[in-house]
């Protein structure tokens, strides 16, 4: 259970941050960055929600994603080291949560029509919302590849499909919400 009594500690006052394990490392470690923007896309999820009550489908698929985003920050919080085990099981992404939005893309992509251009990010204020946080969710999963490259640190498969999924389901959902009015496409030179 996580219990926040006291909000503000002062101990980041000088650019620093702890992980879960108790390591302190900067803010702008790429560690911290890439879970950063995971809760960024989280926040954004929230905006969408402001928009679903009338989608109580997607809403839920979208609550329950977002408990998985704090469940991949803390993933990302609590680093594996090499040679050095954790004294407790760390919260991680597994590969049912991967296939669990496997499936979900495949349900809300199989009633929409065939795609003939791309998609502008446009349309409904809940597809609107959708597609910033697809883009803020595609930051997150660049920030995870380039920590997953800097020696010595381990990111996990599944945390990396995880992300890569999220985005594609961020871009179904957001087709899903434009289905009534359609999708707002590409004209490419359109305005020459």
């Amino acid at each position: 259970m996580v219990t926040l009594n006291r909000i503000y500690t002062r101990t980041g006052d000088g650019g620093e941050t702890r992980l879960a394990t108790g390591e302190t490392t900067p803010k702008d470690d790429p560690r911290v960055e890439a879970y950063g923007d995971v809760d960024e896309t989280n926040a954004c999820l929230g905006l969408v929600r402001l928009h679903t009550a009338d989608d109580p489908a997607l809403d839920a698929i979208l609550a329950r994603i977002q408990n998985e985003l704090f469940d991949l920050g803390a993933d990302l919080a609590t680093p594996e080291r090499a040679g050095r085990p954790l004294e407790w099981q760390a919260l991680r992404i597994v590969a049912s949560q991967v296939a669990r939005l496997e499936a979900d893309i495949d349900a809300l992509n199989e009633p929409l029509s065939e795609l003939t251009s791309f998609v502008l990010p446009a349309g409904t204020a809940t597809a609107t919302h959708l597609h910033l946080a697809r883009t803020v969710c595609r930051r997150a999963e660049r920030k995870l590849v380039a920590l997953s490259r800097v020696e010595g640190e381990i990111v996990s498969a599944d945390a990396l499909r995880y992300l890569n999924r999220l985005s594609d389901f961020l871009f179904v959902a957001s087709r899903h919400a434009n289905r009534a009015a359609g999708d707002v496409l590409w004209v490419p030179g359109g305005s020459r």
